[in-house]
This record gives C-alpha cells, sequence and structure tokens, in this order.
C-alpha cells in the first residue's frame, strides 16, 4: 500500500500543491508581480528545505522536571559578592593584581573571548567586597548580604562557580539564551527547544512566556526570546502581570460585539488559515498565526485569570514581597510565574532589569546599584523558592538563576566592569541536589580554574532533567556543534 496516496498531488516544489501553484500564477504578470512584493515584504520565502515535522511531546527518557523558571538579571551580577564570594580581594584592595601572589592570572585574561569590545577588560587594581557575606543552611554555603533571602534557601540551591562565556560585552546576554556568539544573530532561545520538544501540558495557555522586560535591542532584543529557524510559534509569547491588558490581542469583546460572535469570528479565521495551511504545510509564520487563533480566546479568559493576584492570600503576597514598594513589580512577576507553572506552562522566562545593557551594569557605584536591585529581586526569588516548596511543586519545577558574566576583581573607579572569564550561576528544584556548589574560581574570581562550565551546559541539564536529549530535536539541515548541545552537570543532579 502506498503510504502517500491519499495525499494530494505535488509539483516538483516540496510543499507546493499544483492547485497553490496554479493558484499564484494564474494571474499571469499581476501574479508575478504580487510574489515579488510579498518576497521584499519577508512574506514569501524560497527555502526548499525538506520535509520536518515537531517532536510529538514525549520527552525521550523519564524526566525529573516538568517546567522551568528561568530567571535573567540583565546587565551582568558581580560574581564575587554574590554566590561565590572572595574575601581575597579585602585582603589586597587597593594594590595592583601584578603585585600580588596571583599575578598569573592576567596572563590569560582575554581567554577564549571573541570579537571583545577593547572599552571592557584590563582593570588590574583590586576592589575590596562592597557587600558582607554569611554562612547559609546547614551546607553553610557562603551567600552575600545582598541576596540574603535567597541565603535562607541554600540548602535547596546548586551553585555552579565555573561558568565562562565567549563575549566581553551585552551580546552575551543573548549568548546565555541560545549559546551563540551576538555576531551570529538569531537562533533558538533553551525556552524555544523547550517549547518545541515538549509542547504545553494547558491548551489555554503558552507552552512558553516572558515576563518582565527583555534585553534590549542594542543586546539581542527580540532575539533572546526567540525561536529562530524552530519557527515563531515556538517563540516566548510576552505578557504583562496587568489582568486587563495582559496581551494586546486578546482583548475581550467590547459592548459591539458579542463574546459568541467573536468565538466565531476567530473560528473562522482559524479555518481560512487551515485552508490555507493545505496548500502551504510548510509555511512556519502560517502556522503560527493558526496556533494563534486557537489559543486567542481560550487566553481571554484563562490569561487575564492567572493574572488575578488579588485571590492569593495575604500571607502569600507578603512572601513574595508585593508588600513592599521595592520588590512589588518583580515580585508580582514570580508570583505570576508560579501560577502559570501550575496551570501547566512549560517555561517562563523571567527577565529583570532589561532594557539597554542591562541595569544590573555596574560600572559605578556598585555598592548603591547592587543594593537597590537585590532589594527588588531577593526577597521575590526567595518567596518563589519557598511557595513552590510547601506547596510540593518545587519536586517537578526547575528554578535556574542567572546572568550573562560576572563582574571584575579590579576596580572601574566605584564600579566593576565586564567580565565572561568566570561567573556562576544556580539551580534549584527538580533534579537538583540541595546545598552543593560545583566548580571553582581562583582566589581573586579572575579564571573559572576547576570543572568550567560553558553557557550550554546549563542547557544541557535543564533538558536533562525535562528528559529530553538535544540531538535528537534537531531540524534536518541545521546540524548543531557540539559546544551547541552542551554537557549535563552531572555532580549537581540528585
Amino acid at each position: 500500500m502506498n503510504p502517500n496516496q491519499n495525499l494530494p498531488p505535488r509539483c516538483g516544489c516540496p510543499g507546493i500543491t499544483r492547485r497553490s501553484f496554479l493558484a499564484d500564477t494564474g494571474m499571469g504578470f499581476t501574479g508575478i508581480a504580487l510574489a515579488a512584493m510579498f518576497f521584499k515584504e519577508g512574506i514569501a520565502r524560497g527555502e526548499n528545505r525538506a520535509e520536518w515535522r515537531p517532536p510529538d511531546g514525549k520527552p525521550h527518557f523519564p524526566p525529573r522536571a516538568k517546567s522551568v523558571i528561568w530567571i535573567f538579571l540583565c546587565g551582568g551580577i558581580s560574581h564575587v559578592e554574590s554566590f561565590d564570594v572572595k574575601p581575597e580581594l579585602n585582603k589586597y584592595a587597593g594594590k595592583s593584581i601584578a603585585d600580588t601572589p596571583y599575578a598569573k592570572v592576567l596572563e590569560t585574561e582575554g581567554k577564549n573571548v571573541i570579537g571583545a569590545n577593547p572599552a571592557h577588560g584590563n582593570r588590574k587594581v583590586i576592589m575590596p567586597l562592597q557587600s558582607a557575606y554569611t554562612h547559609c543552611g546547614q551546607s553553610g554555603l557562603v551567600v552575600g548580604d545582598w541576596f540574603k533571602n535567597i541565603g535562607q534557601c541554600a540548602d535547596d540551591i546548586a551553585v555552579v562557580r565555573s561558568l565562562w562565556t565567549i563575549h566581553n560585552d551585552h551580546g552575551a546576554q543573548l549568548t546565555w539564551q541560545t549559546g551563540r556568539h551576538p555576531r551570529e544573530l538569531e537562533h533558538p532561545t533553551l525556552g524555544s527547544w523547550v517549547s518545541y520538544g515538549l509542547g504545553s501540558l494547558n491548551e489555554n495557555l503558552p507552552e512558553y512566556v516572558v515576563l518582565g522586560a527583555p534585553t534590549g535591542d542594542c543586546c539581542g532584543g527580540a532575539f533572546t526570546h526567540g525561536a529562530a529557524y524552530l519557527g515563531p510559534e515556538y517563540g516566548g509569547v510576552r505578557l504583562t502581570v496587568d489582568p486587563k491588558k495582559p496581551l494586546p490581542f486578546i482583548t475581550p469583546a467590547n459592548n459591539s460585539i458579542t463574546p459568541e460572535e467573536q468565538a466565531a469570528n476567530l473560528s473562522l479565521l482559524g479555518k481560512l488559515n487551515q485552508l490555507a495551511g493545505i496548500d502551504y504545510p510548510d509555511d512556519r509564520n502560517l502556522r503560527a498565526r493558526i496556533k494563534s487563533y486557537e489559543l486567542a480566546f481560550q487566553m481571554q479568559t484563562s490569561v487575564p485569570e492567572t493574572l488575578q493576584l488579588e485571590k492569593e492570600s495575604a500571607a502569600t503576597r507578603a512572601l513574595y514581597g508585593i508588600d513592599r514598594s521595592e520588590s512589588r513589580v518583580f515580585g508580582e512577576q514570580c508570583l505570576v510565574a508560579r501560577r502559570l507553572i501550575e496551570r501547566g506552562v512549560r517555561f517562563v522566562q523571567l527577565f529583570h532589569g532589561g532594557g539597554g545593557g542591562g541595569e544590573w551594569d555596574a560600572h559605578s557605584d556598585i555598592k548603591g546599584n547592587h543594593s537597590k536591585h537585590a532589594a527588588e529581586v531577593d526577597r521575590p526569588i526567595a518567596g518563589l523558592l519557598q511557595d513552590l516548596k510547601q506547596r510540593g511543586m518545587l519536586k517537578d519545577t526547575l528554578v535556574v538563576f542567572g546572568t550573562e558574566f560576572g563582574r571584575s576583581p579590579g576596580a572601574e573607579g566605584t564600579g566593576r566592569d565586564h567580565h565572561p572569564q568566570a561567573f556562576c550561576a544556580w539551580l534549584a528544584g527538580a533534579g537538583i541536589k540541595g546545598g552543593i556548589t560545583h566548580g571553582a574560581t581562583d582566589e581573586l574570581g579572575f579564571h573559572t580554574v576547576e570543572h568550567p562550565h560553558y553557557v550550554t551546559d546549563i542547557h544541557a541539564t535543564v533538558l536533562h532533567c525535562l528528559g529530553l536529549d538535544s540531538r535528537k530535536l534537531e531540524v534536518p539541515g541545521r546540524k548543531r556543534l557540539d559546544i551547541d548541545h552542551g554537557e549535563m552537570i552531572a555532580p549537581i543532579l540528585a
């Protein structure tokens, strides 16, 4: 039996039926002109690639986690004063690194950095710690006092202290999300790979949601939550924490149209797009449009309900710092992240300090900068971990805390410069050992010296916890490098 006998006959171009070919060319020169206009506007593209279909939404092996909350602080937080505290900076404060026992760190300062911005680096005079620090939890994890509330959750987190990246400017924000150098522009983000591989647990909500102000256009912009060649249907959907205006295209019907009429209109648009999809099965933008109409009406009810934070108890709101002016905004976003995960969203990407190079970019007055911004996020993130744990959700929700790079041990006036040679991140929840550290930097926090990990090793660890093999997700014609896949960080897995 021929498995293709019921399919419409095709012409020599993959993805195009004879009917669609004749319809497009039957208008003669008008059709040719129209096609040229569409191509110019980016509507039509001659990709001529082999057909492929997305995965079936099933993990490749038993997963440890169902969902991910991916917290990203834009601008680069100081690793040496947060989760990789370096007391030696106080001992040698004011001295040149060259005049300390650690002078050799300068010999390989630019190692692994590609396309460096010469304005950054070469900070040789050591700045002392700008924050006190505490040994936290039964594990004794050392945490800077800027993050003292997260420190209370020390026994639930695994800190990776040996990360490095390949860019010394804020394009590294894009690298953290995709694993690629910013000069390579758009590539699928980790969230889009998860969306592509597993889909959603709730048909009324997107599988990949973005909260907060993302990275500025200078440093990746929409690419930091996009899906690139996987297709726009797998990109992140931005939500604002406002039940009245969460998304402009899901505003409930006004008095000029009844909800029933609006539902009928969306249904008709979806059906028309599906008919077009028969003729153009490989049109990714069309597939994304069909998917958006399928979701739109359901989201009019489900998204505003998810954002109704007044339904939470006063104690829960206080846990997230919503009762405090400095932490209210990010606290609301963290609480919404929990509510989204609770309702079946696979991947929530939570930005803080987005726009431009990022608010954590403390080239001057790092003490004032980090004191202010840590007060905005510390209590909400700790509250999120505690709330997930008390609800029994931390066992299948993976929380990741990261940034684009660290900050220099050497001073830049009253601040610290970009530092891609060494920085840290932490993970908590499903499949992760709590109360541990992995990897190490030298005594000044200048270089990774033990178990170095490129940023995609974090990606690989997340995918492994979700039961996904990244090599089984590859798209024909889009061969990825080994470094793109990364290697899971096995010592932090439970």
